[in-house]
């Protein structure tokens, strides 16, 4: 090959490259704007992480072995049977870089809900065959409330790495199965077993889609054989976590984990939601939830099936409206593009072009989008029954209490903590917390479920009889109650305690304040020997907290 042409070569693929990148930075800019937003408004991440961080810092402890259990989360601590891969992660980010934990749980999901934008935009662009319908499908998702919550909020560190690894890995099935490129086997294997190494949402979704993709374009014997390749080969090169999770725990750990958030199957209700157009929701998760059901009708009546099959089909197995809207977004660019497109331009007399339809729609979508995704992502809508968007579980004054705890209380002291800070409080203490459901699914369902009401139960009693009675029914003997004031939440849904806990629990004789600060109370509970052996007494009545050395 000749200098010139290769010279002419390398021209045309950088061309290539920047005429995608250009089709692509609505999306990207979309979700930079969103990103900022969220860091300016959330000094500290919403929802929770905790026991993430909990199982990063433990593998990075045992040297980067698996470790059996998770400490600190209940008495006897949780089983570790989570996938594995993003612990690794974020234990080697901590390593390297040395990062305050928060800040990875509040940057990586952001940075990632970006990266993840390439392979969605690939696969709309091959699958529609249209880069204005792949960058429209793009920028629906980056602006799209129910896949910023999973993935731009804490949890992100796990989620938005196994929507990545599943977008991929769609999109290297539809160039194995519609191109019958073998070369894809290989990517397809890979980021599948990153998939499941990273979360079983994810890889349900992957093996669904890529069925599907299976059925709609390669349904040869060479394509089931393909499918298999990557299937089995992707479960057979994560054997060493499942193995080593089964000797620890026995089969029954994944098994009795199943259905416990939800779990496959159950979308009969979002698919009911989907059609109930709710006037006092956010407008921007409202349209679009309302507008795919007329990118169907129109799709069914051009007889084009996939997109109508992938959309029901992901709404029914799983019932997550993040993996629906995802679906859901490329028929919106279809439904726009195609059907609304050209009727505009049959149906008014103004010049309406495609450029035209596809900038209109672009410029409505990124300013509607924008407006409500920075609303939302802000935690100025109301979300979760009437609580805000994007709560934060813990603020300064929990880190502040939870600082208190671990520095002035005995290692082995117990804790039932009220409120969604409870979530974090192992992680940051290194104190066990008697009641919580986080890990506990993996227990089974039924500790799992006990677990769940209990910590409700006692996160909703206004009242130190309320809560020794919710205790004491329990069989529940904590060595301190940990209580926030004014404003928290409770599985994402908002409280406003008044001062009436406070108060009641100040005039019991089974409590006595050692801590207290602008946001946070903690008690020790006097009942019992435990009533009989405090020492020492710290800064207390004047608002720092009273401590303890146990």
């Amino acid at each position: 090959m000749t200098e010139q042409n290769l010279a002419q070569k390398t021209t045309v693929r950088t061309q290539k490259y920047k005429r995608e990148l250009l089709w692509l930075a609505p999306a990207l800019l979309a979700a930079a704007v969103l990103f900022t937003v969220y860091l300016r408004s959330h000094p500290y991440p919403s929802f929770g992480a905790g026991l993430y961080l909990l199982i990063a810092e433990r593998i990075s402890e045992m040297g980067y072995a698996l470790p059996k259990t998770i400490p600190y989360y209940t008495e006897g601590g949780v089983p570790f049977a989570y996938p594995p891969l993003m612990f690794y992660a974020v234990a080697a980010i901590r390593d390297l870089t040395g990062l305050d934990p928060i800040t990875i749980t509040r940057v990586l999901p952001g940075l990632v809900t970006m990266l993840y934008l390439v392979p969605l935009y690939l696969l709309a662009r091959d699958l529609l065959g249209s880069r204005p319908e792949a960058a429209l499908t793009s920028l629906v998702v980056a602006v799209s409330p129910p896949v910023l919550q999973w993935h731009i909020s804490a949890g992100g560190i796990v989620r938005a790495p196994g929507f990545l690894f599943a977008l991929s890995g769609i999109y290297a099935g539809l160039r194995l199965y519609r191109d019958r490129d073998q070369r894809w086997v290989v990517p397809s294997l890979a980021l599948f077993t990153l998939t499941v190494l990273t979360h079983p949402l994810y890889t349900a979704f992957f093996a669904l889609s890529y069925f599907l993709l299976f059925l709609a374009f390669d349904r040869t014997l060479w394509g089931l054989v393909r499918g298999a390749v990557v299937g089995g080969g992707g479960l057979l090169l994560a054997a060493p976590w499942w193995i080593q999770v089964m000797s620890y725990h026995g089969v029954d750990v994944f098994t009795s984990a199943a259905g416990t958030h939800g779990g496959i199957g159950g979308g009969l209700q979002s698919l009911q939601a989907l059609v109930q157009f709710n006037v006092h929701g956010a407008l921007v998760g409202q349209m679009w939830a309302v507008v795919p059901l007329f990118g169907i009708a129109y799709l069914l009546k051009e007889r084009r099936y996939f997109l109508p099959v992938w959309f029901v089909t992901v709404m029914l197995a799983f019932g997550k409206p993040r993996l629906s809207v995802t679906v859901g977004a490329f028929i919106i660019a279809v439904f726009l593009l195609e059907g609304v497109g050209p009727w505009l331009k049959r149906e008014t007399p103004l010049p309406v072009g495609r450029r035209e339809v596809v900038t209109a729609a672009v410029v409505l979508i990124a300013t509607v989008g924008l407006a409500g995704g920075a609303m939302y992502a802000t935690s100025d809508v109301d979300a979760h029954a009437g609580s805000p968007s994007l709560p934060q579980f813990i603020t300064h004054d929990d880190v502040e209490a939870m600082e208190w705890v671990e520095t002035n209380t005995d290692p082995s002291a117990t804790f039932v903590v009220q409120g969604d800070a409870a979530e974090w409080f192992p992680q940051q203490t290194h104190r066990t917390m008697l009641v919580g459901p986080w890990g506990v699914e993996w227990k089974g369902h039924e500790p799992y479920n006990r677990q769940l009401n209990l910590f409700r139960d006692i996160s909703s009693c206004n009242s130190a009889h309320c809560m020794s009675q919710t205790l004491s029914a329990a069989g529940v003997s904590p060595d301190y109650i940990y209580l926030p004031k004014g404003t928290f939440t409770v599985r994402g849904m908002q409280y406003q305690r008044t001062s009436k806990l406070a108060m009641s629990m100040h005039l019991s004789p089974k409590y006595r304040t050692v801590f207290e600060n602008d946001g946070v109370i903690v008690f020790e509970v006097m009942d019992g020997e435990r009533g009989e052996s405090q020492t020492g007494t710290g800064p207390g009545s004047d608002g720092g907290g009273n401590s303890r050395d146990r």
